[in-house]
């Protein structure tokens, strides 16, 4: 049995259920009036199956009217949530359906219609019986199809942005065979100003806690708001992270000095210490 409702789409369990509540609420509203009918001694002569072909039809001209309520909303999915503008449409549905039903109830009854008598007996008394409960299931309509077409509109936005994506992707991976996406300036902020750097005037770059700092062949030195793991991702190759404080210009070195503490000397004679860990990486590149 498991096995058989995992093979039912969702579609078709949503409409399952929805026809098995719609056909639970005419029964009960049938076995209600049924029930009232006899306490009370209203007609005795009445049968429980002309109560379900009467509450049918007024059912019928509900689920009908919905159909509009469900187109409604599914134009309405796109656009910002007006609640005033649904529940005059509710509303507006509620009053057409009392009127039909009214004007069918007239006929079955083969009654004389004159105004009075078709607003004081038959509109005044649907309108107290059906309104309350028309307006509920129209309520429930709204809120349950406004969030299926929102979150359809939503899948298809998802799988537009997801075919945008796989685009780029591979427009990405075209243009990154001739153009390298790397930095060739870093923007620092000094006071209310900005310095422009040109990654090949950087010599290396230390942590400094929360920070860096730029150092420049000019031995100039800029503090920056970044971390090292976040600036080796933009610099290009030559940058090498040869210690957990240090990124080095690898164009800007001359020597690899490999005594007890390994260390990088550059162009300026200021020396870089190695860490073991990285002095494979630095061996590897220089050779």
């Amino acid at each position: 049995m498991a096995s058989f409702f995992s093979k039912i789409s969702s579609q078709k369990k949503h409409i399952a259920i929805i026809t098995g509540v719609f056909i639970l609420a005419i029964f009960f509203e049938t076995l209600q009036q049924f029930y009232y009918i006899k306490r009370f001694n209203l007609n005795q002569n009445v049968q429980f199956i002309e109560l379900l072909k009467t509450q049918s039809y007024k059912w019928f001209v509900w689920l009908v009217l919905s159909l509009l309520l469900i187109r409604f909303v599914k134009k309405q999915a796109s656009k910002k949530a007006n609640y005033f503008k649904h529940t005059l449409f509710i509303f507006g549905l509620v009053f057409l359906c009392v009127i039909i039903i009214s004007i069918i109830q007239l006929i079955l009854n083969n009654d004389t219609f004159s105004i009075s008598n078709f607003i004081n007996q038959y509109i005044t008394f649907f309108t107290f019986q059906k309104a309350p409960i028309y307006t509920l299931g129209y309520i429930a309509i709204a809120i349950i199809t406004h969030f299926y077409f929102t979150n359809e509109q939503l899948q298809i936005e998802v799988e537009a942005l997801s075919e945008l994506k796989t685009t780029n992707t591979k427009l990405y991976q075209e243009l990154s065979k001739y153009i390298e996406d790397k930095a060739s300036v870093l923007n620092i902020k000094i006071g209310n100003k900005r310095k422009i750097i040109p990654v090949k005037d950087i010599t290396w770059i230390e942590a400094d806690d929360y920070c860096v700092i730029v150092h420049t062949k000019k031995d100039s030195a800029y503090t920056m708001r970044s971390s090292l793991k976040a600036l080796e991702s933009k610099l290009s190759n030559n940058f090498l992270r040869v210690h957990r404080k240090a990124i080095v210009n690898m164009d800007k070195a001359k020597e690899l000095n490999l005594s007890n503490i390994p260390k990088l000397v550059l162009e300026n004679n200021f020396e870089v210490p190695v860490s073991k860990s990285n002095l494979k990486i630095v061996k590897d590149f220089i050779n």
